[in-house]
């Protein structure tokens, strides 16, 4: 059985689902791909879904909390992962880009150890129904430019703002500028 519930945060409602092994989805309610993620998890576990409480998706509601009030910069809430080899690797390399860092998805083909995957890549960062858990938003275009985001580019652009805000990355910048004048 899978168990469901929305949770508001300050970008939107957002919706969850945990299966007994961890947290499988957490994506924007009103995400264009969100059928296809429930329908490729649905299938995968063969489960029903039911709105209700759960222990991760508690956990879950305790850590984006802290995340949206800027005292969280990873997650350790259980995870249950379902897509294919692939795009489970390319997704458990996601979870290695420092909080609020960015990387082109060139960059993390190469991280990936296939530089030619960059398509693949997009893709698969693209089928990632783990938004802010799994952080596809610190990926970007290889010009620095905000490419590609299931939640869209405004969201994107917020979460990267908010984890500059809370990382004292923005002062440190500041305060170098600041040196160079």
């Amino acid at each position: 059985m899978l168990t469901v519930r929305y949770i508001q945060t300050p970008i939107g409602e957002m919706f969850a689902a945990t299966s007994e092994q961890g947290i499988c989805v957490f994506d924007f309610r009103y995400r264009r791909m969100m059928d296809h993620i429930m329908k490729r998890v649905q299938t995968a576990l063969g489960s029903e879904v039911q709105e209700g409480n759960h222990q991760h998706l508690q956990t879950l509601t305790t850590q984006i909390s802290e995340y949206f009030l800027g005292t969280r910069q990873s997650f350790d809430v259980p995870l249950h992962l379902i897509g294919t080899p692939f795009q489970i690797k390319v997704w458990q390399g996601l979870r290695e880009i420092p909080y609020a860092e960015t990387r082109s998805y060139k960059r993390q083909s190469l991280v990936l150890g296939d530089e030619k995957a960059i398509r693949a890549v997009a893709r698969a960062n693209g089928e990632n129904g783990l938004a802010i858990i799994i952080p596809c938003h610190r990926v970007i275009g290889e010009n620095g430019s905000l490419v590609g985001y299931g939640g869209g580019l405004h969201r994107k652009q917020w979460l990267l703002e908010h984890e500059r805000k809370h990382s004292g990355k923005t002062q440190q910048r500041r305060l170098f500028e600041d040196l160079d004048t």
